[in-house]
């Protein structure tokens, strides 16, 4: 039987998620979620546009639905690492349980654990020995290397790479194309802009960018 689940965030994020539980519900032998729909608050014309489209319905604005949180699950799909954190807590005051989703075309190594409410999009590689906190994001094409650590509410966004023995400490977020190159630490909140390569730590709520980082 089904569990019925509420996507949170109608955004490019949460419109992704809603493909990651498509693909886990055509992977299974029977259908593993019942989307019973995505809250907004501040939904666009263009978004709401994209839910209609997939025949998704827009439930309203999460303070609307607090009542509805504790009998589903529920996932984040917001690419913000600190709106994220503040909405996922605030939902399990109010008895929220998050979901785990992982794409079938992920390819997950030995050792892994896996956070509640964490999104691992298709194509993402995750090594072994891998530890991922709660409601991480790692988008499409995303790699995160051997013995590594990501605390909760961090976003590797597509196509970035994370090599072996990293710790990315809690809020951070991975622009798309950066790498992180190994034995470092990337300090809490901070942003690693796209294409950036990393090759020091980096100090927490700092932003880096370019070839090396800076």
């Amino acid at each position: 039987m089904s569990e019925d689940i509420i996507v949170v965030g109608a955004g490019g994020f949460g419109r992704e998620t809603l493909d990651v539980i498509a693909a886990i519900n055509a992977a299974a032998p029977a259908p593993v979620w019942n989307v019973l729909g995505v809250v907004d608050d501040g939904l666009s014309p263009i978004h709401g546009e994209r839910l209609a489209a997939r025949g998704i319905p827009h439930l309203g604005g999460i303070e609307e639905l607090r009542a509805r949180f504790p009998s589903c699950r529920y996932v984040v799909g917001i690419g913000s690492p600190s709106v994220r954190g503040r909405l996922s807590a605030m939902i399990d005051s109010w008895g929220g349980r998050a979901a785990t989703l992982v794409h079938p075309a992920a390819v997950i190594g030995t050792q892994v654990t896996i956070g509640e409410g964490a999104v691992l999009c298709g194509g993402a590689q995750i090594s072994t020995n891998v530890e991922l906190g709660r409601h991480v994001h790692v988008n499409p094409g995303a790699i995160v290397g051997h013995d590594c650590r990501l605390e909760d509410h961090v976003s590797v966004n597509p196509g970035a790479i994370i090599s072996g023995d990293v710790r990315i400490e809690s809020g951070t977020l991975i622009g798309a194309g950066a790498v992180i190159l190994q034995l470092l630490v990337v300090g809490g909140g901070a942003l690693v802009a796209a294409s950036a390569c990393v090759t020091k730590d980096v100090p927490r709520g700092a932003t880096v960018r370019g070839v090396p980082a800076r």
